[in-house]
């Protein structure tokens, strides 16, 4: 089953030419069946970009996708075309009387601060605590992650002494998982993040499960089960050239950083990147569509009741 987008989004076109199934609102209004709406809520600088990452990934189930773009109400976008925030975006404040049965809230580019400095925590908290009467499973993807388990449990992101950059080795930790169905025991997820979880502070906090790990990036995917949420540190969703991009920004701006990590063939910059964690990315992507499929009521509106 296809993911409905706006025909005039740029990831319509994209996902298009991909040989993912995308159907106009209009069309995924005949059918006679509820599609799932997700939300999210995007917190990245390069909006197109990162729209385009997770609608290839939640569009590619066998089921109906209706996905909402949500913005934070009061923080303005400085990469990003107001006309397209205009035409695609709608503010947290406009959608928090709607129930949704998932929700994504992405990374953002502000490790450096402590979560009370930036300047839409206070609405963020916001969100997330609707999330617990409004959306049946939240997924919080790098910062995102971060933020909820701190939100909700207290554990605190930690800054590391060097960026952790590049496609690090990580392990299944609990095989019987729903979430890590088809898992390989060993696989790759790209890292870029200046801060981390520890794991013995996540241990301390009560009914949190590490699912994924790694000995050099440290956990990876915990499971939340009293707040309906997963929270992943890392990078499913990154395009095969995503750290490149990143990698060779800061190289033109002088910025030190390594080469990333298990990334070029032969560690080699001038060698074209290898994607090795896009068929994990789909499994995870689709188990919790999947889970969202198999625990939401039909009646939305008793979603959180």
């Amino acid at each position: 089953m296809p993911i409905t987008l706006p025909e005039t989004l740029p990831a319509f076109d994209v996902l298009r030419r991909e040989g993912v199934m995308v159907m106009s609102p209009e069309r995924a209004a005949r059918q006679d069946i509820r599609p799932l709406r997700i939300a999210l809520l995007n917190l990245m600088p390069k909006k197109i970009q990162t729209e385009n990452q997770f609608a290839r990934l939640i569009g590619a189930t066998p089921l109906q996708i209706d996905l909402h773009l949500i913005r934070m109400s009061e923080h303005q976008t400085k990469n990003t075309a107001a006309a397209h925030m205009e035409t695609f975006y709608r503010p947290f404040q406009d959608v928090r009387d709607e129930k949704f049965d998932g929700l994504i809230i992405t990374g953002a580019p502000i490790e450096h601060l402590a979560f009370e400095e930036v300047t839409y925590w206070n609405e963020l908290c916001q969100v997330m605590d609707w999330t617990q009467t409004h959306v049946q499973s939240t997924l919080g993807v790098c910062w995102g992650g971060m933020a909820m388990i701190n939100h909700f449990h207290g554990v605190q992101k930690h800054m590391l002494p060097a960026k952790a950059f590049g496609c690090f080795p990580h392990v299944n930790l609990v095989p019987h998982s729903p979430y890590l169905r088809g898992f390989s025991d060993e696989f790759v997820i790209p890292v870029s993040r200046w801060t981390e979880m520890k794991q013995p502070e996540i241990d301390a906090a009560p009914a949190l499960t590490t699912l994924v790990g790694s000995d050099l990036a440290g956990p990876a995917l915990v499971e939340d089960p009293a707040h309906r949420a997963l929270y992943i540190f890392n990078h499913f969703e990154y395009d095969s050239d995503t750290l490149k991009q990143e990698y060779d920004r800061d190289v033109a701006n002088g910025t030190p950083i390594n080469v990333p990590m298990n990334y070029y063939p032969d560690d080699n910059p001038g060698n074209a990147p290898r994607n090795r964690w896009r068929s994990h990315a789909h499994l995870l992507y689709g188990n919790w569509i999947n889970e969202i499929y198999q625990s939401t009521p039909y009646d939305i509106t008793q979603i959180g009741s």
